[in-house]
C-alpha cells in the first residue's frame, strides 16, 4: 500500500518532479499534497460509508463496469505509479472481471487518486482516450508500469507506450497540458481524502466498507462471498 502524504513535497522531491516536467515540457504544476488542515482524519480499516454518498457526483464522470443493479459495488481509489495498485490490476482484477463483473455480481469503479504529477499524467491520458477506451488505457499503463513509471525519463517512456493505442505526440502533449483536466483529477482525489479519509492506495470501498491495501484473489473472495450470500 502506498501512502498519500498530507502536505507539500519536500524541496528535494519538488526539484526532482519539476526536473521531470521541464525535460518533457509537461505543463502541470503544483504539489500533490493537500494542506493538513483540509484532510479528514483517516478512517479505520473496516469503516463503513453509505453507498449513495460514495456514488455522489464527482468532478469527473465515473466509468462503471458491470450491471447497475449488481448486489455489490466496489470503488477503488488508485494511483498509476503505485506498484501495489498495479499488482492488483495484473493479478486480481482479471479474476474480479471474469467471476464477478461479467456475471452481474459486481459493479466496479476505479477513481483517480494520484500520488504525484506523473500518476496524474497517466490518468489524464486515460481520460483523453475517451470513455470507451479509458479502462483499456488504465490496464495498459498498469500492465507496463515498470517500463514507464520507474525509468530515468518516465514521461518520454509514457509517450512511447501510449503510441500503441494510436495516440501521437501532438495528442499526448495536448492532453498532459490540459490544466482543467488536471484540476478535475485532483478534485476527485481531494474529495476522497477529505470526505472518506483515503490516505493510501489502493483503497477499496466494498458496499461502503473501507478495505485499504493490496487485495489478492483470496482476500477478495473473503470480502465478496458473505455479501453474495446476503443478496
Amino acid at each position: 500500500m502506498q501512502a498519500f502524504k498530507n502536505g507539500p513535497f519536500s524541496s528535494k522531491s519538488r526539484r526532482q518532479i519539476l526536473a521531470i516536467l521541464a525535460v518533457t515540457s509537461l505543463g502541470l504544476v503544483g504539489a500533490v499534497g493537500i494542506a493538513a488542515s483540509t484532510i479528514a482524519p483517516a478512517h479505520a480499516q473496516g469503516a463503513t460509508f453509505p453507498v449513495d454518498e460514495l456514488m455522489a457526483k464527482e468532478a469527473l464522470p465515473d466509468i462503471v463496469q458491470g450491471k447497475a443493479d449488481a448486489p455489490i459495488t466496489i470503488i477503488e481509489y488508485a494511483s498509476m505509479t503505485c506498484s501495489h495498485c498495479a499488482a492488483f490490476h495484473v493479478e486480481t482484477y482479471p479474476v474480479l472481471v471474469k467471476k464477478y463483473i461479467d456475471t452481474g455480481k459486481v459493479r466496479f469503479i476505479l477513481r483517480e487518486f494520484p500520488l504525484d504529477p506523473l500518476a496524474a499524467a497517466g490518468f489524464m491520458l486515460a481520460r483523453c482516450a475517451g470513455p470507451d477506451k479509458r479502462d483499456a488505457m488504465i490496464d495498459l499503463l498498469f500492465n507496463k508500469q515498470r517500463y514507464w513509471a520507474f525509468t530515468d525519463k518516465p514521461l518520454e517512456a509514457l509517450a512511447d507506450l501510449v503510441k500503441q493505442t494510436g495516440m501521437d505526440q501532438k495528442s499526448f502533449d495536448t492532453c498532459v497540458n490540459d490544466q482543467a483536466l488536471y484540476n478535475k483529477i485532483n478534485e476527485v482525489r481531494d474529495r476522497a481524502a477529505q470526505k472518506f479519509g483515503v490516505n493510501a492506495t489502493p483503497t477499496f470501498f466494498i458496499n461502503g466498507k473501507k478495505v485499504a491495501g493490496e487485495m489478492n484473489p483470496q482476500i477478495m473472495e473473503k470480502e465478496l462471498q458473505p455479501l453474495l450470500k446476503k443478496s
